[in-house]
């Protein structure tokens, strides 16, 4: 039976006009799946559904999202992580977390240019009544501007000089920083992800070793709101918290010290 599938021009030029086509027809597509972005039941005979192709070093993996979730289309990853999204696909994604629903992470993170580690937590922050979902970026130590000799720390101007804007509080959901996007594929959080140079395809601005599980209710929260608040910090301004609560006192510290910017990273983005 055909499938109501959205099979994009770049996914097309990676599998082919004859496996593409195959698709369509239904020969090689399921009818029931479970979202590769929000991990819920889907059907492809009744709703209309992206294909979304991980490409790594390797191998390829074609997995499968609401069209309302993700548009169809080609995720460059690691080899490692295209295993770990293979067997994900095949085995489902328990998210896992904090007692309030913080998860996090470090990873190398390319800090313009720089090599740094960077925290990242992600949790729910509630701002005008509603509950939005976040990460918070903390390196582990300074970031010197590059190509300087000095100690200071200029994460926050690096970012600010990108489009992040500073808060002096959590009253209001900050803008939208195009060009910029948060990679959330098979439940998982995999990356965030920044403008190429001279109009290239997105890069990894941080990427995690091994993709950050994230709760059913993060999840949810950035589907209905298809972006995601970033917030970054220096160093010692947030720490590891366990708690949303905790995490949420240490960014409204953060602000009215002026050492934190933010921006809201639409989800997908490539």
């Amino acid at each position: 039976m055909p499938r109501m599938l959205d099979v994009s021009d770049a996914v097309r030029a990676e599998i082919g006009d004859e496996e593409a086509d195959r698709l369509l027809a239904g020969e090689n597509a399921p009818g029931s799946y479970d979202c590769t972005s929000c991990r819920t039941p889907g059907d492809s005979e009744q709703e209309l559904t992206s294909t979304v192709l991980f490409v790594g070093d390797e191998t390829a993996v074609l997995a499968f999202a609401h069209a309302g979730c993700l548009p169809s289309q080609v995720v460059q990853v690691t080899e490692e992580q295209l295993q770990g999204a293979a067997r994900s696909i095949g085995d489902g994604v328990s998210p896992a977390g904090g007692p309030d629903g913080t998860a996090q992470a470090q990873a190398q993170a390319q800090a313009a240019p720089e090599q740094a580690v960077l925290g990242v937590t992600s949790g729910l922050v509630l701002i005008e009544g509603e509950l939005h979902p976040a990460l918070v970026v903390e390196p582990t130590t300074p970031i010197a501007r590059p190509g300087t000799a000095g100690a200071g720390d200029d994460f926050l101007p690096l970012l600010i000089e990108q489009g992040f804007m500073p808060m002096t509080e959590l009253t209001s959901v900050p803008p939208v920083l195009h060009g910029w996007s948060v990679l959330l594929a098979v439940g998982q959080l995999h990356a965030v992800l920044q403008p190429g140079a001279n109009a290239a395809q997105p890069v990894a601005w941080w990427q995690a070793h091994q993709p950050l599980q994230v709760t059913d209710n993060w999840r949810a929260a950035a589907n209905k709101h298809q972006q995601v608040l970033m917030f970054a910090a220096p160093v010692g301004s947030i720490g590891r918290q366990p708690r949303e609560d905790l995490l949420r006192m240490s960014l409204d510290k953060a602000a009215a010290q002026g050492r934190l910017v933010a921006a809201a990273l639409p989800l997908a983005g490539i």
